[in-house]
C-alpha cells in the first residue's frame, strides 16, 4: 500500500472543483439557507451530547419542512455503504483509524476488504454531499477538511481536561476511571492518527475550526446554543452579501 499516493488523493479530493463547486449559497425564496455543522472533538468532551441540543435548537430556530436535522456520528459507515452500495459487513473496518496501519494493510493484501485510502474517499464524498445538502452536524472524519471550501460548513471544536473528560466517560458508559482513561488516550491517538494520514492535518491547529470550546468551563446546553448562534449570525452575513451580489 503506498500512502504517499493515498494521501495525495485524498488532498486532490478535498481541493477539487468537485468540492468548490458547491461554494456559492443558492436557495429559492422563502426556503431556509443551507447550513452544515462540523465538530471535531476530544474523546469524552461531550460531543455527541452537544450535537444532540444542537439539531434540536437549530430545528426550533431555522425550520425547514422538506429536511429535519440530522446528526451523523456512528451511523455515518452505514451511510456511506447506503450511498455506495457496498456490503454492510464492511462497516467494521471504517473507525476512525483504530487498527494499526500494518494490520490495515495485511487484511488489504489478503482481500478482507477495499484499501483504507478507496473508504476514506468515498467517505469524505458522503460527508460533501451531506453537506451540500444542509440541515446536518458532522462529527469527526476530517469532515471540517472535507468542507473546508463550502461557504455554508461551520466548524467547531470541542476540548477539554483529560480529568473531566475521564469522568464524564466513566459516568456515562458505567466503566472504571482506568478503562476510561485508556478508552481516550485510544481514541485520540486514533483521531489524531486518521486527520494526520489521510489529510495531512494536524487535528489540534486551531486555524481549522471557527470556534473551539471548551467543555470544562462550558455546560453541553451552552456549547450547543453557542455553535447554534454563531453559526446562524455568519450564515447570515454571507447571505446578505449573496443577495447584494458582493
Amino acid at each position: 500500500m503506498n500512502s504517499q499516493i493515498g494521501l495525495e488523493t485524498c488532498l486532490r479530493f478535498v481541493s477539487s472543483e468537485g468540492v468548490s463547486s458547491g461554494t456559492h449559497i443558492k436557495f429559492s425564496e422563502g426556503d431556509p439557507p443551507p447550513l452544515a455543522i462540523t465538530i471535531s472533538r476530544q474523546a469524552g468532551s461531550g460531543a455527541q451530547e452537544v450535537a444532540k441540543r444542537l439539531a434540536a435548537h437549530l430545528q426550533a430556530r431555522v425550520p425547514n419542512p422538506s429536511r429535519a436535522w440530522s446528526v451523523f456520528d456512528a451511523n455515518l459507515p452505514e451511510k456511506v455503504l447506503e450511498e455506495h452500495k457496498l456490503p454492510r459487513r464492511l462497516a467494521r473496518f471504517m473507525p476512525e483509524d483504530r487498527v494499526s496501519e500494518m494490520g490495515d494493510a495485511m487484511e488489504e493484501l489478503l482481500g478482507a476488504h477495499p484499501p483504507s485510502w478507496t473508504l476514506v474517499h468515498q467517505t469524505a464524498e458522503t460527508i460533501l454531499h451531506l453537506a451540500e445538502q444542509g440541515n446536518v452536524i458532522l462529527i469527526g472524519r476530517g469532515a471540517n477538511i472535507i468542507t473546508s471550501k463550502l461557504k455554508h460548513a461551520f466548524h467547531v471544536r470541542l476540548v477539554g481536561s483529560i480529568e473531566k473528560r475521564v469522568e464524564h466517560l466513566s459516568l456515562n458508559l458505567g466503566i472504571s476511571r482506568k478503562a476510561a482513561l485508556e478508552l481516550i488516550r485510544k481514541q485520540d491517538r486514533g483521531r489524531e492518527r486518521y486527520l494526520k494520514r489521510y489529510f495531512d492535518k494536524d487535528v489540534h491547529d486551531p486555524l481549522l475550526y471557527h470556534l473551539v470550546i471548551n467543555t470544562d468551563l462550558v455546560t453541553y446546553e451552552n456549547a450547543a446554543l453557542m455553535i447554534g448562534e454563531a453559526a446562524l449570525t455568519r450564515l447570515y452575513s454571507l447571505t446578505v452579501r449573496a443577495k447584494k451580489g458582493g
